[in-house]
């Protein structure tokens, strides 16, 4: 590397603006609400803090460039939205063995049955639509927020919202009517 890369690099960098500087307190102040969304992604709470820790630590290691992102916590989300799909899958499968090894219950978590209904409904949309709505409905984010989080467009993100509701509207009537 040159110092001319250097400087260009330095200079795209302050683009974003400075690095912050405090990791330390980045993490303490993010951290509740990436567990919780990565939770009802996922439907797992030792997977949900393994995935929070994983994505703060990818994070960490790149903090030189994340800490300039006018927004690193939505850098931290969309690394815990794109991996709780695909953990999901597999820690299930790994916890039926478990089970079934153990031949015992797993502990469930603390929702009411209406909640554990509604997010377990919000699972089994496709993997986008169940972005969209743990991001909107849990995580409390903008439509542009969730936007520039999954790296779509806002529209992609209506569109996607706009499915996932009708879904969870049709399973949801049909359970009540059940």
């Amino acid at each position: 590397m040159t110092i001319d890369d250097e400087v260009r690099d330095e200079q795209a960098a302050d683009a974003f603006g400075p690095v912050l500087r405090d990791f330390g307190s980045f993490y303490a102040s993010e951290l509740r609400q990436v567990v919780g969304l990565a939770y009802v992604i996922s439907g797992s709470r030792s997977g949900a803090e393994d995935l929070a820790q994983d994505a703060f630590l990818a994070a960490y290691k790149r903090w030189e460039q994340v800490g300039r992102y006018p927004n690193p916590g939505a850098w931290v989300r969309r690394v815990v939205s794109n991996r709780a799909v695909s953990v999901f899958r597999r820690r299930a499968a790994e916890a039926k063995a478990l089970l079934r090894f153990r031949g015992s219950e797993s502990v469930v978590p603390e929702h009411s049955p209406d909640a554990a209904a509604t997010w377990a409904a919000v699972r089994r949309l496709p993997k986008r639509q169940a972005q969209v709505i743990a991001l909107r409905y849990y995580d409390g984010s903008s439509i542009a927020d969730i936007a520039r989080i999954l790296e779509c467009s806002e529209n992609t993100v209506k569109t996607h919202l706009q499915r996932a509701k009708q879904t969870l509207n049709a399973q949801l009537t049909e359970r009540e009517q059940s």
